[in-house]
Formats: C-alpha cells, sequence, structure tokens
C-alpha cells in the first residue's frame, strides 16, 4: 500500500473533529471515511467533496467542476465529487463546512 502523502495528512488533521477518519488508497489516489462514511477523494492535491442532488448546485454555482477519470476505452466518466473553493483548504472553518455536506450527501444515499 503506499504512504500517505503529507497532503492527505494534512487533511485527516484538518477534519479530525468530525469523527474517526482513515484514507484508503482508490483512482491513484485515496478516498477518505468519516465514521466508514465514504465522502470525498483526494486525486494529486485536490479534495472532492461528496455531493448529491440536494448539494451539488451549491458547488456548480461556484464554477466548480466534477472529478473525472478516462476509462480505459477513452471515454470520460464523471462522479459525483466536487473541489472545495479555493479558499476553504486555508480555512479550517470553511473546510469543515464542506466536508459536512459531503458526509450528509453519503448519509442520504444510504
Amino acid at each position: 500500500m503506499p504512504k500517505k502523502n503529507e497532503f492527505v495528512e494534512f487533511l485527516l488533521e484538518q477534519l479530525a473533529p468530525l469523527g474517526s477518519l482513515r484514507a484508503k488508497a482508490m483512482f491513484g489516489g485515496y478516498g477518505i471515511y468519516c465514521d466508514e462514511i465514504f465522502f470525498a477523494i483526494v486525486a494529486g492535491d485536490i479534495l472532492y467533496i461528496k455531493a448529491d442532488e440536494q448539494s451539488k448546485a451549491e458547488f456548480t454555482c461556484l464554477g466548480l467542476i466534477p472529478f473525472s477519470y478516462s476509462k480505459k476505452d477513452g471515454s470520460v466518466q464523471s462522479m459525483a465529487y466536487y473541489p472545495l473553493p479555493e479558499e476553504a483548504l486555508e480555512e479550517a472553518k470553511s473546510m469543515m463546512f464542506w466536508a459536512r455536506k459531503g458526509i450528509a450527501a453519503a448519509l442520504r444515499k444510504r
């Protein structure tokens, strides 16, 4: 298993007040879980938060584009995970706000 990078460690530290956090290597990046609820993806140095029909507009109105990847057949697949607004990585309170939205979306999907 690859060693967690510094960015993932930073995120786990910042988001620790949410609950029991863990990062799992996946998709060439990491999946972030809170109390075993999968709510975020880390790809490179970007944190993507889960969205659903109830929360997606809050991301798209800021011009944020969902996580996507190229499939083996050359097509592009988008997922309902959106990057944080830039300032959210610099302000713990804002990061927590968006992370809670991701956890809420994941819980609604259950």
